[in-house]
Order: structure tokens, then C-alpha cells, then sequence
């Protein structure tokens, strides 16, 4: 962040003016908000910023709008950007004519835009380019007459065989003008447009198997033999496909009616031709389409799946992250901090209220070495020596066996502790980190993860930002998608949850301080350095003493950075230090100190609001303030709740059919949540088993860190696979849970269940290779896609 304020380019303001009535008719927002957005965008202003001090500008957008806004307007740039570069490059081959420059210019995407370049793009020497050389264009502009016909064809390749001193055959030179009119063809952008309009529409996405797999046991088996609409396949499906072809076991192609393409193409091409030639036309149009339209329609197809299954997936990766990110604090508390192993022992650390590292050991209080009585030993030593408020045990391997120790020795020995199970996702990545190994250069990193899952307890937001997001283990195919617009989105989304929650400044790391608006990594350094230098900060505007904190990056952080030590009560509060002045009106106002009317619910009830706005304050601005003196520097997380697990399960084989069991959601994807129930293994709920109510996306209904109940409907203990349900199996369904069946599954071509019975009775009995129909989408996907996130997501 530049310390003087940016001045915007005429460039700038000139795209602002001819992209907001665009962005303003996409988006169904008024003009003026779209060009106040952006006019703060192009000043380098962060969406933090934008959506908490600068309402007036905006009306009121919130972060994912002005996100929209910004996604939008550097898309349309880049549009125009390369709609320059076609223009200019058609003008210098002089073929730009104004019924084709008028195309150009209307164009509104980046596909349509190729699409009119595509004739005037530089290409190898196909086919039609030497036929044009040979001097056949004019044969080709012959087959195009209305009054054309094979005696007349044959007349003009005579006559051309003539002037030649080396013949060509006559099918030579036919086909050399059917290379011209299929290549004329492939290059027509409006069809090009209804091909892949109609393939959207009527084609299907087709998975088979390679021969080297074929009787093989895989985690892509129910693609073996698959097809699915293209208009209604999900996004996991798209991706899981993708990776099954992408590990060398799948082959996918894209499937659409050829007679569909056939009438398609015929009623562009064949008005105003030769009725005569009618059968030759035939011939180039399907040579057109499958030599050089349908492979290139199928790769802009393919393209389309996987930027809307990419976007789709990288939705609910953030949203999740959000949800995990947002946890609420457990808060300033001393923590004794578990994580759990059998073999290797139970690593134990205890930080102190404020997070920093006290003291570490290892017990072996479960299986396979037993020895309970030292690791109470151990522990009641820890507590005579030290304060320790709560007790986080990870939720991996040995948890329940662990857990169950400690709440017996806690008993027993009358100790006041209360205990808790903490989601370790991602401590591992952590302990292992750069990050780490700078924090605690000395530990080793299981100790290093113990610190972690005990400061996940204390503030999971500031433990959180330490982890690589894609390695907190709520995303859905994360390796798949597109790793650039993942970053951008899960960047974002971290960076919104820091500046909602806001950080102390006397407490907050570098790797926190750092995604706080107008802070990058090395000012985020000095900021911690100058702390450990002089001492906690005793008020916000001491950070301008910081080496490279200006005033213009001053102005984007202070808002959202919080002094508890101060003894302006303003600088603890969400208020902006340039509202400073007008808070300290209203205290004038009411006739008592700052400090008596911060959170003064009565005093505030008094200022008067409509005096504000005669000076000209934004009604935003000052509902903001007033809501902000009310409850200064709250946190706006939920409180902290825990789950207790059912005593009587630990591992999967304790479950039942039937069982009703306490849970919490990991992790929410487009088909169904998965739920740890205390087994080692999360159980997953189909997205028609969520609600009673029929449900389009499971976020409506659920989100990551919820307290459930859950049913336990199936178990299959030899693959580790838990089918659950949040519905009651006992109670009757609403009868709209099940509507509308595409949302179930695809309508397909389906074979009987007696059929599907023989089928699988006959691969089974025989060891020799079968022919298998090909599997079309049942609606249940639960074991299937179980599986797949079993192999794909850190589960």
C-alpha cells in the first residue's frame, strides 16, 4: 500500500464511465453505486475498507457486491484489452470491414470475441490454405452459386487442368475446394455459437474406462461406464470425472445427436445453394464438423464445465473456510493442549492466556503402553505447578481413547477442569511450517501441533491464518480447480474474517497482521518488531511510529486494529480514527466525558442524529458509530459451544444401525455434509437427508462447526464408510424432500432393478469380462461420492 493516496489515470476514469452502465444492468444495482465502488477500487482501497467506512460512496454494498463489482470490471477490461489487440490485428491485414468491426466491438464475450477472430488468426497451413494456394477459391465461390451444378463444376476443373503443367485429378481438385468452404465453415462465428449452444443443451458428458483398467478395482469405478446431461451434471461430478481422466483410468468425451449438428449446420449453409449439389454439401458439412468443429466445440465445452464446476467449487471451499475461520473463541484462558497418538504417546503443551508457549511432555496413557498412573502423575505435577483453566484434546487418532483418560483422571482426582475436543485439521501443516519452525525453532513439530490445537481453542481465526487454507481440509476437489482463482478467493475470504472480527494490536502475529486491510507480510514484521522493541502500544496512533506505516495505509488499517490499553476507549472500538472528532461532538453534546458515554445505553439514546446530518455526516457513518458506542469492540463471533460424544461409541465398530448420535460438521459439500460422530471416521449425510424439506444446496441448511444429531442408517466397517441422517429414520419425510427428481439425480435412460440385479449376479460369478451398460445417474450417491472425498479431500 502506497503511503500517498493514488490518483486515478484519465484511462481509469474513462473505463469507470463506459463500464458502469454494463456493470450496473448485470448486476441490478443503481449507477451511482457501481461508479463510487470503482472510483474506490482504482484508489487502491481494500474491500474491507470499502464496505465498513466508505457506505456513503457505495450505498451500503457489502463485501461480496463490491467483490462482484471489482471480478466484473477486471473482466471487462481485460475484454476490452483484447478486443484492441483483434481489431488491430485485423486492421493490419487490411480485412477489417465495418459490418466486422461493428461484430467486434458488441462483443460481450471473451468466446464470441475469438469466434470473430478466429478467420483472421494466424494458423498453420491447413488443408484449405494450400488449396487456395493451388488457386481453388474460385471453385469454392462456384459450389456457393444457387445456379451451380456438377456439369458446371467439372467445366471449371477442366478449364483449370488446362492451364496447368502438372494435372491434378479431378477429385483432387473438388475436395480442395471442400477443404475451403469446411475450414469457411468451422470459422462461422454464429454457428460456432448455436453448436455449442445446442451440445449444451442436448449432449451428454461420457466417462469409460481404459483397457489397462478394465476389471479393476478403482476409486473411479462408478465412471467406468457413465453418461450424464451436460445440462444438469453437478460440479463434483464434472471434477471427479476430470481427475479419473486426468490419473490415466478414465476416457471422457462429450456426446451430442449428429443428426441434431447435420440440420444445424444445414440451415446455416444451405440456404441459397445449388439443390443440385445438395449431397455434395451433405459431404463438407459433416467433413466440417467432425474434422474440424466438433473437437474444437467439445474443447470450448469442456472449458465451460470446468471454469462454472472450478467456480462452483471454489464457493463452497470459502464458504466453508469462513465458517471454520469464524469459530467462536474459547478466550484468554490458560489451555492444556492434547494431541492424541497411540504408539508415539500423547503430546501435551500448556500455553498461557495470552497463547504464548509454557512448558511440554509426553504421556502414554492408552494402548499400546498403558502406563495411566505416570501420565496422572505427570499431569497433577503440571497442575500444582501451573494455573490450567481447560483442557483441548485433538479430534485424530486416539481422541476418544484419550478424551475418556482425561475426563477419568479429572474425576477422580476432583480436579475443577473442563475438557473439550478441538478440530486439528490442518496442525500438522502448521507444526511442519516456516512459520513454525521461526515460532518455535527449539520444539519439535509434534509439540508444535500440540501448540496449535491448544491456541485453535483459545481463537481459532488466529491460529487459523498460520495454515495454508487448502490444507484445513473443508474444500471439495481443491487440487483440481483452477490454483490462482482458488488463491484469489480463499484470500479474500480470509481476509474478510480478520477485518470483520478485528485484531489486537498488543496480541496479534505477523501472519495475522498481515491479512488485516492496507498491511502487507513486511509491515506486518515491523509492526511485531516495534512491539517487542518498545513495548505494547498504548494507543492506534502510535502504529504511524512504525517503519513504512504512512498515512494513507494508516487510514485503510487503523479501523480494524483494536488497543484494549489505551485510554481512549475510541481506539478498542470498531470507530475510525477520522471519526474521532465527531464522536468527541457528540460527547460535548450530551455534556459528559468520552469515557462515560461509550457504551452508555441510556446517554446515547439522546444524541441527536438529525444534527449530524445537517453537517453533512452520512446516515451510514452515524448508525454505524452509534451501533459501534454501544458495544465497543465486541466480538461479533457466536459464543463458544462444545460437543460432547457419545461414551458408548469411540470406534466404528460400535455402531449401530439406528443410533442416534451427537455430532459436529467438518465439512459441507455440494452433494451432502460430512460429521464427525467420535469414530475416527467421518459419516456422510446425503444432501437428501439434511432437511425434511427439499433443499437445492446443503448450506441452507447446514454449515461447519454445527452441533447435530445424527442417525446412523448404514455402516460399512471394512471400507470405513458412515451413512447418517439429521432426519429422524423413524418419522415420516415431507413429501417435497424428494422433489423435483432432477435435483435426485439426472433423468436417464434406466435399466430395471432386475436387470442391474443379473448384471452385478454375472460379474460377480464370472471372472472374465463382461459387457456393462452403461451406468447412468441413480440420484443415490452416497457410498459413491463418499469415496471419492474418502480419496480427494483430507478426511
Amino acid at each position: 500500500m502506497s503511503d500517498s493516496k493514488p490518483g486515478r489515470t484519465g484511462e481509469a476514469n474513462s473505463s469507470i464511465q463506459q463500464f458502469t452502465p454494463k456493470l450496473s444492468s448485470e448486476l441490478g444495482l443503481p449507477s451511482n453505486r457501481i461508479q463510487g465502488t470503482l472510483e474506490l477500487l482504482l484508489s487502491d482501497n481494500s474491500i474491507p475498507f470499502i464496505a465498513r467506512y466508505r457506505k456513503e460512496a457505495t450505498g451500503g454494498l457489502d463485501e461480496v457486491q463490491i467483490g462482484q463489482i471489482q471480478d466484473r470490471y477486471q473482466y471487462l477490461s481485460d475484454l476490452e484489452e483484447r478486443r484492441n489487440v483483434i481489431l488491430n490485428s485485423i486492421q493490419e491485414q487490411e480485412k477489417l470491414t465495418p459490418e466486422l468491426e461493428k461484430s467486434i466491438r458488441e462483443a460481450d464475450s471473451k468466446q464470441t470475441l475469438e469466434d470473430l477472430y478466429l478467420p483472421y488468426k494466424p494458423k498453420r497451413r491447413t488443408r484449405a490454405i494450400i488449396a487456395k494456394e493451388l488457386g481453388l477459391e474460385p471453385l469454392a465461390e462456384l459450389m456457393m452459386n444457387q445456379d451451380s451444378n456438377m456439369e458446371v463444376l467439372n467445366d471449371w476443373i477442366q478449364e483449370f487442368n488446362k492451364e496447368r503443367e502438372e494435372k491434378l485429378e479431378d477429385h483432387k481438385v473438388l475436395q480442395g475446394a471442400k477443404d475451403i468452404l469446411a475450414e469457411q465453415i468451422s470459422e462461422d462465428a454464429d454457428l460456432r455459437r448455436e453448436l455449442r449452444e445446442l451440445t449444451s443443451r442436448e449432449g451428454s458428458l461420457v466417462s469409460n474406462v481404459k483397457s489397462e483398467f478394465e476389471g479393476k478395482s478403482s476409486k473411479f469405478e462408478m465412471y467406468y461406464q457413465y453418461e450424464e446431461k451436460l445440462s444438469r451434471i453437478p460440479p463434483h461430478r464434472v471434477l471427479a470425472m476430470r481427475r479419473g481422466e486426468k490419473d490415466h483410468v478414465l476416457k471422457i468425451q462429450v456426446n451430442v445427436a449428429e443428426g441434431s449438428v447435420m440440420t444445424l449446420i444445414s440451415n446455416h449453409w444451405m440456404k441459397g445453394r445449388s439443390p443440385e449439389l445438395r449431397e455434395l454439401w451433405l459431404e463438407i458439412f459433416e467433413e466440417s464438423y467432425k474434422r474440424l468443429l466438433s473437437g474444437s466445440i467439445e474443447t470450448d465445452i469442456r472449458v465451460d464445465l470446468k471454469i462454472q464446476a472450478d467456480a462452483s467449487s471454489i464457493e463452497m471451499f470459502s464458504k466453508n473456510l469462513r465458517q471454520l475461520m469464524l469459530q467462536p473463541p474459547g478466550g484468554a484462558r490458560n489451555v492444556l493442549g492434547l494431541d492424541p497418538a497411540f504408539r508415539t504417546g500423547t503430546k501435551w503443551v500448556l500455553v498461557n492466556h495470552t497463547g504464548r508457549f509454557v512448558k511440554h511432555g509426553v504421556i502414554y496413557p492408552v494402548p499400546p503402553k498403558n502406563k495411566i498412573e505416570e501420565a496422572r502423575q505427570e499431569l497433577n505435577a503440571l497442575l500444582k505447578e501451573h494455573k490450567v483453566d481447560i483442557v483441548a484434546i485433538g479430534n485424530g487418532t486416539a481422541s476418544r481413547e484419550v478424551f475418556r483418560f482425561v475426563r477419568d483422571w479429572i474425576q477422580e482426582e476432583g480436579h475443577s477442569l473442563e475438557t473439550l475436543v478441538v478440530n486439528e485439521s490442518g496442525a500438522s501443516v502448521y507444526s511442519a511450517s516456516k512459520t513454525a519452525r521461526e515460532e518455535f525453532p527449539d520444539l519439535d513439530l509434534t509439540v508444535r501441533g500440540a501448540v496449535s490445537i491448544a491456541r485453535r481453542y483459545q481463537d481459532p481465526l488466529a491460529e487459523l491464518v498460520k495454515i495454508e487454507p487448502k490444507s484445513i481440509g473443508v474444500g471439495q476437489y481443491q487440487h483440481d480447480v483452477n490454483q490462482s482463482r482458488l488463491k484469489q478467493s480463499l484470500d479474500r475470504t480470509v481476509e474478510s474474517c480478520v477485518n470483520f472480527v478485528g485484531v489486537d494490536l498488543n496480541r496479534a502475529s505477523f501472519q495475522l497482521l498481515e491479512h488485516v486491510s492496507g498491511i502487507n507480510p513486511g509491515l506486518a514484521r515491523n509492526i511485531v518488531q516495534h512491539r517487542n522493541l518498545n513495548g505494547s502500544y498504548s494507543a492506534r496512533n502510535e502504529l504511524l511510529q512504525v517503519k513504512g506505516m504512512g498515512k494513507r495505509t494508516f487510514e485503510q488499517a487503523a479501523g480494524f486494529l483494536r488497543v484494549p490499553e489505551s485510554e481512549n476507549p475510541l481506539d478498542h472500538s470498531a470507530v475510525h480514527p477520522e471519526n474521532y472528532s465527531l464522536v468527541e461532538q457528540m460527547a460535548e453534546q450530551l455534556e459528559i466525558p468520552l469515557q462515560k458515554m461509550v457504551g452508555n445505553e441510556e446517554k446515547l439514546k439522546l444524541i441527536d442524529v438529525k444534527r449530524y446530518e445537517e453537517q453533512g455526516i452520512g446516515s451510514y457513518t452515524l448508525k454505524d458509530i452509534i451501533d459501534e458506542l454501544h458495544k465497543p469492540g465486541r466480538d461479533p463471533r457466536d459464543d463458544h459451544q462444545t460437543v460432547q460424544f457419545d461414551d458408548s461409541v469411540s470406534e466404528i465398530g460400535d455402531l449401530e444401525k439406528g443410533m442416534k448420535l451427537p455430532g459436529v460438521i467438518t465439512n459441507v459439500t455440494h452433494f451432502g455434509a460430512f460429521i464427525d460422530i467420535g469414530v475416527h471416521q467421518d459419516g456422510l449425510v446425503h444432501i437428501s437427508r439434511l432437511s425434511k424439506k427439499y433443499i437445492k444446496d446443503p448450506l441452507e441448511v447446514c454449515t461447519v462447526g454445527q452441533k447435530v444429531d445424527a442417525w446412523v442408517l448404514e455402516i460399512d466397517e471394512e471400507r470405513k464408510r458412515i451413512s447418517l441422517s439429521l432426519n429422524d429414520p423413524g418419522e415420516g419425510r415431507s413429501s417435497d424432500s424428494s422433489a423435483p427428481n432432477k435435483e435426485k439425480g439426472p433423468s436417464k435412460k434406466s435399466h430395471s432393478s432386475e436387470k442391474k440385479k443379473k448384471n452385478r449376479e454375472k460379474k460377480r460369478s464370472s471372472s472374465q469380462k463382461t459387457e456393462t451398460p452403461i451406468r447412468k445417474s441413480s440420484g443415490n450417491f452416497d457410498e459413491d461420492m463418499a469415496a471419492l472425498m474418502e480419496k480427494f479431500n483430507q478426511h
